[in-house]
């Protein structure tokens, strides 16, 4: 659906007179997943990497963190006490990318924990967090990220990716020994599983997201390594001041397009009738479910309507249920 709107647009064929209603939750705290997302996710895993490791090797550790811990809390409030905001987003997304590089190599650094420990520690934790998640909430679709609670496990997820990331890929460019280069190349492989998967053979829309998520991770901070890192630790030795520069530069003018054109809150064509959310994506008979403590309990019902994010366009029916997984 996202795909074939983008083309219609490019063939002209998506009229600026003619107003489209988007298909997003009027609350919804996060992007539509778009190429624009993916290529400022992977920018902010990398300027993650080079921003942590410039500030802790040039400043003292402690305040390094400290400063880092700092940053990550006030991006938090910023996020979390306003709708969705372009730029106070992937503000959030870039602290938690410094703070969670920071955060893996504590243990590594500070208590001598192995990488391999360590990927497997942080491994743990998020899967505790998707099954808290999706037994709290019965979805773990990004789609459905309208509610406070929903917010706090979804970024709970994205602190703990980061960190598992960070220290996946230094325990394949340094323990496993694949440089950084190779454990580049080698995630850059892995992330087109869950997307040649989900084309060509159903895997579940949610479940490939996730997949991919984490994979961006590695495969920004392995580039980042090796473009930062000097020749005798097989970088190409810019320094990570230079990539965190850079790096930041590029996402900033992203962000600042995403805010103009609103290509983050991609429209999709909904024709009458129809659902809003992608097909790919819906389990027309998973519901919400809801927990013994009383909380309301969702059911089926008749669609409803809600008006697009921006612009005042038409009403477009909603579903009432959740996407889930």
């Amino acid at each position: 659906m996202r795909f074939a709107i983008m083309a219609g647009m490019a063939a002209g064929e998506l009229r600026r007179t003619r107003p489209v209603a988007s298909a997003r939750h009027p609350l919804s705290k996060v992007p539509e997943v778009t190429v624009y997302f993916w290529i400022t996710k992977v920018l902010t895993t990398g300027m993650g990497e080079a921003t942590s490791d410039y500030l802790v090797h040039h400043f003292n550790r402690e305040i390094a963190v400290v400063f880092g811990f700092t940053a990550f809390v006030a991006a938090m409030a910023l996020q979390f006490f306003r709708r969705y905001v372009t730029w106070i987003y992937w503000l959030a997304v870039a602290m938690v990318a410094v703070f969670g590089t920071m955060a893996a190599d504590v243990l590594h650094v500070g208590l001598h924990v192995p990488y391999w420990a360590s990927s497997v520690f942080y491994a743990v934790v998020l899967a505790l967090i998707f099954v808290a998640w999706r037994r709290s909430e019965g979805t773990l679709s990004i789609h459905s990220i309208y509610t406070r609670r929903r917010e706090t496990f979804y970024w709970a997820t994205v602190l703990a990716t980061f960190a598992l990331g960070t220290a996946a890929g230094d325990w394949t460019a340094r323990t496993v020994g694949l440089g950084y280069f190779g454990s580049g190349v080698m995630f850059l492989v892995v992330i087109t599983i869950p997307a040649v998967a989900h084309w060509r053979f159903g895997m579940n829309a949610i479940a490939a997201f996730w997949f991919a998520y984490i994979v961006t991770r590695p495969l920004g901070a392995s580039f980042a390594d090796w473009l930062a890192w000097p020749h005798s630790a097989s970088g190409l030795g810019l320094g990570h001041g230079a990539v965190s520069l850079y790096s930041t530069v590029i996402i900033a003018g992203l962000v600042a397009y995403m805010s103009v054109t609103g290509k983050d809150i991609a429209v999709r064509r909904v024709a009458s009738g129809q659902l809003a959310e992608p097909a790919a994506d819906r389990q027309p008979d998973a519901l919400d479910r809801s927990s013994q403590a009383g909380r309301h309990r969702r059911t089926k019902m008749p669609l409803r309507e809600v008006r697009a994010d921006r612009g005042g366009g038409p009403r477009v029916p909603e579903p009432a249920d959740d996407q889930a997984w």
